[in-house]
């Protein structure tokens, strides 16, 4: 049996490095906060909701901040960068998380130009200002880990809207771009790539729990991974992993979290199944 010092070493996968999670009011990003700072990392929460960002950061207490931060303003990135810098010496982890989402469903025909233009400069703006500031600052240190959170879209399609799609499509190029161009540095690039939850949206935020627990059951069903429900907490432990010296190895990785839903096209057994010609 492991001693009790040894088991703290263990747990503690993040000890002494200092994290910036985008998004990290509510939560991908908030379960990303506390999975780190459990972990021993020194936390700075970036978020454009002061309330639940102030709320968290107070809640967790030493070594957690909260900085308000709009990423699609690169004003705001630099500010982030500069006083994670100013205030922990260094900077180890960038983890891009924040991002929004459209109305669920819609063609191409129904698209506007501005819906296009906000959803790009959150999810894929954000992403890009997010690791060129922190690329400037881990490329002094020839270390560091910059994470993004895309979407099981990347991975297969028509899941979602098209401006959606473009917008983590563009993230997913962005990472595997900086693979190569930050890797003679020893900046690890990599992404965590969800299947659909109910977290971190305003549904989220303003549905009931049993509205909450039928949304959930839906994505469940829909899922490849029967009994088991997506949650927050799973993408962070992933997140986690990617972070931690355990994946000193990995870069250029989209690590797929969806039960294998993106490998698996169910189509000819539901259509066996159902047809008493092939059942027979």
């Amino acid at each position: 049996m492991a001693s009790d010092a040894t088991a703290t070493a263990i747990h503690k996968r993040l000890e002494g490095k200092v994290a910036i999670i985008t998004g990290g009011a509510s939560g991908i990003g908030a379960s990303t906060v506390h999975l780190f700072h459990e972990n021993g990392a020194k936390v700075v929460i970036a978020d454009i909701q002061d309330n639940l960002g102030h709320a968290l950061a107070s809640k967790l207490g030493k070594n957690v901040s909260y900085i308000h931060c709009d990423v699609s303003n690169e004003e705001d990135i630099i500010n982030l960068v500069d006083t994670t810098i100013s205030r922990h010496g260094k900077l180890d982890i960038m983890y891009n998380n924040a991002g929004i989402m459209e109305r669920p469903g819609g063609t191409i025909l129904d698209a506007k130009k501005s819906d296009l233009e906000k959803i790009l400069g959150v999810n894929l703006l954000g992403a890009f200002l997010g690791a060129k500031h922190a690329a400037r600052v881990m490329i002094p240190q020839r270390k560091g880990c910059i994470l993004f959170t895309t979407s099981v879209c990347t991975l297969i399609s028509g899941l979602s809207t098209n401006s959606y799609a473009i917008s983590k499509h563009g993230i997913l190029g962005l990472a595997r771009n900086l693979t190569p161009e930050l890797g003679q540095y020893g900046i690890r690039v990599n992404c965590v790539s969800p299947y659909g939850l109910v977290s971190g949206t305003s549904y989220e935020i303003n549905c009931s729990e049993d509205e909450r627990h039928r949304a959930e059951m839906y994505l469940s069903e829909m899922g490849n991974l029967k009994g088991q429900i997506l949650r927050a907490d799973c993408i962070a432990e992933a997140a986690l992993y990617l972070a931690s010296d355990e994946a000193y190895y990995v870069s250029g990785l989209n690590l797929a979290v969806d039960g294998g839903f993106s490998v698996v096209n169910p189509t000819m057994r539901l259509k066996a199944s159902a047809s008493p010609v092939l059942r027979n």
